[in-house]
């Protein structure tokens, strides 16, 4: 009986390769930059605008100099995709923005993703000071995908993110993509 579904996988996937338009149009509604500087330039990438974001449940740090983690879920809404390495996030004050480094404790691993599967990052950070000029008062995570320059924005609720040398370098980092899931 599995011979009807992979028939079925194996046709809508002819079909969708037949589909593409190598052709210099602009129709769809991506855009995201392929080739915008960074080393993933993969036209199979996955694409924020296809993916499904979930922000937390969060372990928030509850005071200042606590360490807290925010995880973060990808759910693939489209076509089969790939992810490379980390995402991009910075965090956003009423006039500053800071970009969230990598943590390079991991090694980042190429993962594929077929419609509705499922990837995870983890954002982890100290918080900071209310009022500290070494503090950033995040209100709002911006995530992007590695090789786009556009990304969605989340509300940032957990406090002021405590800064290594002032507020534009915090004390926070971002895992590489892992696979969730069966």
């Amino acid at each position: 009986m599995r011979a009807i579904p992979i028939t079925v996988t194996a046709l809508a996937a002819a079909l969708l390769l037949t589909a593409c338009d190598s052709g210099g149009g602009t129709g769809g509604s991506d855009t995201g930059n392929k080739n915008s500087g960074s080393k993933n330039t993969d036209s199979t990438a996955c694409r924020i605008g296809e993916v499904g974001l979930q922000v937390g449940p969060a372990n928030a740090a509850p005071s200042a100099g606590d360490t807290g983690n925010v995880p973060v879920t990808l759910t693939n809404k489209g076509a089969k995709c790939t992810l490379e390495g980390f995402p991009t996030l910075s965090l956003t004050a009423q006039s500053a923005t800071a970009t969230v480094p990598q943590d390079k404790t991991g090694t980042p691993q190429k993962l594929t993703l077929a419609k509705g599967d499922t990837a995870s990052f983890t954002l982890t950070y100290v918080r900071g000071k209310e009022g500290d000029p070494k503090s950033l008062a995040a209100t709002s995570l911006k995530i992007g995908l590695p090789g786009a320059a556009e990304g969605q924005s989340f509300k940032w609720s957990y406090g002021p993110v405590q800064g290594k040398k002032d507020a534009a370098d915090p004390n926070a980092s971002v895992t590489a993509f892992q696979q969730a899931g069966d």
